[in-house]
């Protein structure tokens, strides 16, 4: 019978130095060494059984044997050492580290409303107060609600206007502006007189720049009834204007052209970031265009379920965003949708 292999004995005499060495340890990085050394790839225990290949045939099975032994008590030992060495840290953590109750507590952060939802809400308040009425209208709309009942049928080339989010369903968009609304609310209120705001979010698939976003706020001003005038829009929104920023500000009424309203208007307020010089924000012109208006066409009066022979009315639509900027003398509109903490603080 051939002599048992010197791996027995080395497989012994590493067990016990090994043991003898995790007993004197206190932390956790030397117990990782110890690890490494005795339970790892290149250790004794782990040598030992790539070796029974080579070992005599009756000795095999002996020597796979005590290396799982061995290894099993090493594992053990390791355990319960590793347990050790955690609560003695612990308890060295809980004595050196003290909370001094003294300090004071960090307080929370208060959150607080948007720029633009502050912006809205003074706009609903001053409309209020003439008289007008709130209606929500839905984001994504049809084709039929978004053009064609507003004068725009498909061949017209003033829907290259807008430029337009269509979804993978034929005849729906996202809603490119709140005119929309007017349809959906005529149709519900005629033949009575309608005066209602319709505040929402808009979609355009545009240039991002300094002016302009592919999504933006957008109010729109709908009044309904006999004998309204051209004179009548220009009082109306004129006082918003100087109820909204709280002074006799410049306005003027440039010639438009919008496919929903004959005769139409843009109005401009005079740039309050450079007092009128002109600057990046208004183009160099001193001015800077807060709404599209003008007298409700008549075929839109006519799809809404009015008679164009009997009533009349006039919209206008603003950007808040664009009224923000002139308030608080931003000069990107794309601060508002960064959410960037430094900027929305300041509202």
């Amino acid at each position: 019978m051939s002599e048992k292999p010197i791996i027995l004995a080395e497989l012994e005499q590493a067990q016990q130095k090994a043991l003898a060495l995790l007993a004197e340890i206190q932390d956790e990085e030397p117990l990782q060494a110890w690890k490494r050394e005795y339970l790892g790839k290149a250790s004794t225990v782990m040598s030992a059984f790539s070796s029974i290949g080579g070992q005599p045939k009756e000795f095999r099975p002996l020597v796979g044997q005590v290396a799982n032994q061995v290894k099993q008590a090493l594992e053990a030992a390791l355990e319960q050492r590793a347990r050790i060495v955690t609560e003695a840290a612990l308890t060295r953590k809980i004595a050196d580290e003290r909370v001094d109750v003294t300090l004071p507590g960090r307080q929370p952060i208060s959150g607080g409303l948007h720029p633009q939802t502050l912006v809205l809400r003074r706009i609903f308040a001053i409309f209020a107060e003439m008289g007008f009425q709130v209606y929500r209208s839905r984001d994504v709309e049809s084709d039929e609600y978004n053009f064609e009942l507003l004068n725009i049928p498909a061949h017209h080339p003033a829907r290259d206007m807008w430029d337009t989010f269509h979804i993978d369903q034929p005849g729906v968009v996202l809603r490119t502006h709140t005119s929309p609304g007017q349809i959906r609310v005529m149709r519900e209120q005629a033949p009575n007189p309608i005066r209602v705001i319709l505040p929402g979010m808009c979609y355009r698939y545009e240039q991002i720049s300094s002016r302009s976003e592919i999504q933006f706020n957008q109010v729109e001003v709908l009044a309904v009834g006999k004998n309204i005038t051209f004179g009548d829009m220009k009082g109306t929104l004129n006082g918003f204007v100087r109820r909204l920023f709280n002074a006799d500000v410049r306005t003027r009424l440039r010639p438009s052209y919008f496919p929903f309203t004959e005769p139409s208007a843009e109005m401009d307020v005079e740039c309050f970031v450079c007092g009128g010089k002109g600057c990046s924000v208004c183009k160099g012109s001193g001015w800077l265009e807060i709404m599209g208006c003008g007298i409700v066409h008549p075929t839109v009066l006519k799809n809404g379920g009015y008679d164009p022979e009997v009533y009349s009315g006039f919209a206008a639509g603003m950007g808040p965003e664009r009224i923000s900027m002139l308030l608080h003398k931003i000069e990107d509109i794309r601060y508002f949708w960064g959410n960037d903490a430094r900027f929305l603080e300041q509202f």
